[in-house]
């Protein structure tokens, strides 16, 4: 197991009256891909910040090689941070932009460039160096910003959502370039995103923040099958969020009729929340001697890899994910495995959820004009 390289003990900051973090501990390994996610304004970035020592925390103490660097400025911390708008100096070409805090440093000529030039080679820029920042891509500039950034062999590489200016297709390809990286160096690096999908790719370990806390640390599978609360559930995926009650282990009450699942250590008739992810859920013939649950179909959309499905069972309106076509008005059976049941504590209603990502607000937007429609 690797050793803790960063360590934030009960780190608080506010603006004003508002807090920006409450309460955070979090340690971070040596070596590790870490991810910072959640929706605008949760304090992913105020964390970051305040380990790269561009702000201060209010309250708390923060380590770096057990060392407490609270008050210790930027750069005097092997923290190096890579921003969503890069940064680079538009003056300079490619080689002199990599090079740059080298020569602040006063290294020799031959260790600059000895250096440069690995470090391009790395980022797949090998022969570009005489280019001028405005001759390149997108993509080519951010890793020429990444670049810069290794190139002082720093602890820790912090990078604030760079992926964001991208189209699909290269943030695609960078997600999986910026792993290769970090698995060949071995360095931390700390991640910063809003994007779900970013956030299981890439990363060792996701920190799920919302308003300024942490709701849940955990490996990729970890976030995704077992959320701890209706905002991560909600927030990593989509989910068919239902009550329930806790009828005894391995069984469960929902939508008028007892489950068996794979959960225990509840109190026997405990109400609960239950999740059902909508790929887990597996529709049949409305004939089908096995269905769990019977429904009509409401809706389908084609998303690409899959087909969509709001289906209507009694008062509850559940989403499924299936790669086979059926039709909308279709009677359709519901099967779900005690494997494709996870149960939480009851937490508050998936409506009451502050969601202000664009994908949520224009969702809402959307729902409201169809029912302006429909009146």
């Amino acid at each position: 197991m690797s050793k803790h390289l960063i360590d934030l003990v009960d780190i608080r900051k506010t603006y004003g009256e508002d807090d920006a973090l409450k309460n955070i501990n979090l340690y971070i390994r040596d070596g590790e891909f870490l991810t910072l996610l959640g929706p605008s304004g949760c304090g992913k970035t105020t964390m970051l910040r305040l380990i790269a020592g561009f702000t201060m925390p209010t309250e708390g103490k923060i380590l770096i090689d057990g060392k407490d660097v609270s008050a210790v400025p930027p750069f005097k911390r092997r923290v190096n941070t890579v921003f969503q708008k890069y940064a680079l100096f538009p003056h300079l070409n490619v080689y002199d932009n990599v090079a740059f805090g080298l020569k602040i440093q006063k290294l020799s000529a031959h260790e600059i460039d000895t250096r440069v030039n690995e470090m391009l080679e790395l980022v797949n820029l090998k022969g570009y160096g005489k280019r001028w920042i405005d001759q390149l891509s997108g993509g080519q500039q951010q890793r020429v910003a990444i670049a810069r950034a290794l190139v002082n062999r720093p602890q820790v590489l912090l990078l604030d959502e760079p992926l964001g200016a991208l189209d699909l297709k290269l943030r695609k390809g960078m997600q999986i370039e910026l792993k290769k990286m970090q698995q060949r160096l071995g360095i931390t690096f700390i991640f910063v995103t809003h994007d779900q999908e970013e956030a299981l790719t890439m990363s060792d370990t996701i920190v799920v923040m919302n308003e300024g806390q942490i709701q849940q640390i955990g490996t990729p599978t970890d976030i995704y099958n077992e959320p701890k609360n209706v905002f991560v559930a909600k927030f990593i995926g989509e989910s068919n969020i239902l009550p329930g009650i806790m009828k005894k282990d391995l069984l469960v009450n929902f939508m008028g009729r007892d489950f068996e699942c794979v959960d225990s250590g509840f109190m026997k008739n405990e109400h609960v929340d239950v999740v059902v992810r909508p790929e887990d859920i597996d529709m049949v013939s409305d004939a089908d001697a096995d269905a769990h649950l019977h429904g009509k179909v409401k809706s389908v959309l084609f998303m690409g890899v899959h087909y969509e499905f709001l289906v209507e069972c009694g008062s509850v309106t559940l989403t499924i994910h299936s790669t086979d076509y059926v039709a909308p008005g279709s009677d359709v059976g519901i099967i779900i495995l005690p494997d494709a049941i996870h149960i939480m504590h009851k937490s508050v209603k998936p409506e009451e959820l502050d969601f202000t990502t664009a994908d949520e607000l224009l969702e809402a937007e959307m729902d409201a004009e169809l029912e302006d429609k429909d009146e």
